[in-house]
């Protein structure tokens, strides 16, 4: 018996910069990350004589070069209407301001990631606050890595175009057309706070953001704003809740990678993936150990300067579930280290 697995859609994908007509009245766009992924995917859904655009880019002088391409040449001199961005993170919602400014366009975007968002970019510039020095040396920083991370706070409006000083809100179970097509607002939490995916049931189409990936799985991370957050709940509630309502042969748009069908397939293995990752953290603490250790039980990739918050964000999440459940518990030491250990 085969292993059953996800289905690409399509042979081809557009290169960076360019848009493919992969519905009437749908484009697949992609544009340029100046990090490991490389790329996101961006959506620009026909509205009668506009365009909605779906997600951004990141505010850079090259995203920004070929979006003047795509305006120019690939809308058909369709004006645009409304941007609407599935979540905070800057290759989402980084270009959305300066596209709502250019077309004099409404924001359309969850309360929660609005919100966050706008709190972020005007951290921009900022002294890193005592509190995040203090949370990241409990997960083990060494000195080094907490002078780097002081040296990169409130980078984030840097990537981030000015934000609209008003929005509209997108909220679970909303419905709303975009030409002929009735889309849905399917909300998801765990990757970011409030997080909207587009479904639609006539096209059996959905526009996932960073909610499922094709090949990787979205980071799920405690910050220092919220430091006993338990992210991971959410986002395993979240995928579990998706696998129940989603038919099983709908066409997943994502933000990275290739549109696919087998949602359950690839939800089930996300959830898989992270169940095993706390089993073996758990095994793991038979013995104390700090946040920073757990990377070799939850990551294949080499942890480094690129990705030590990410990677510190989601041990700390998957140690926050075990601890929610009574697995294990924790203390702080005298030097402001947490250790967690199995519950005796």
């Amino acid at each position: 018996m085969t292993h059953p697995s996800i289905q690409y859609e399509f042979e081809h994908r557009p290169e960076i910069g360019e848009s493919i007509e992969i519905f009437p009245g749908i484009r697949w766009l992609r544009m340029p990350l100046p990090f490991m992924l490389g790329h996101i995917n961006l959506w620009l859904l026909e509205d009668d004589d506009h365009w909605t655009i779906v997600d951004t880019g990141i505010y850079t002088p090259a995203t920004r070069d070929h979006w003047e391409s795509v305006l120019s040449e690939q809308l058909a001199g369709k004006p645009v209407n409304r941007v609407l961005v599935t979540h905070l993170h800057p290759d989402h919602v980084g270009c959305a301001g300066w596209l709502c400014e250019r077309f004099d366009a409404p924001l359309w975007m969850s309360r929660e990631e609005y919100l966050l968002c706008r709190v972020l970019v005007a951290d921009t510039g900022k002294e890193v606050p005592i509190e995040a020095i203090r949370f990241y040396a409990a997960a083990g920083f060494p000195e080094t890595a907490l002078e780097r991370y002081e040296k990169t706070f409130g980078r984030f409006g840097s990537l981030v175009a000015p934000m609209p000083q008003s929005y509209h809100r997108l909220f679970d179970g909303m419905k709303f057309r975009i030409g002929e097509n009735l889309w849905r607002v399917i909300v998801g939490q765990g990757h970011s706070v409030e997080h909207a995916c587009l479904f639609c049931e006539q096209l059996n189409v959905l526009i996932s953001g960073d909610q499922i990936l094709p090949t990787i799985s979205s980071n799920v991370s405690v910050y220092p704003t919220e430091p006993n957050a338990n992210p991971l709940d959410d986002w395993l509630s979240t995928l579990r809740m998706l696998a129940d309502v989603l038919p099983a042969d709908v066409l997943v748009l994502p933000a990275h990678g290739k549109p696919f069908r087998g949602a359950a397939i690839r939800l089930n293995e996300l959830i898989a993936e992270h169940l095993d990752g706390l089993e073996k953290l758990k095994a793991l603490c038979s013995e104390p150990i700090r946040a920073i250790d757990a990377f070799p039980v939850l990551f294949k990739s080499v942890i480094n300067d690129n990705n030590l918050i990410m990677a510190t964000g989601e041990s700390i999440a998957h140690l926050h579930y075990l601890l929610e459940l009574g697995e294990i518990t924790s203390r702080t030491d005298q030097a402001g280290t947490r250790w967690y250990e199995l519950a005796k």
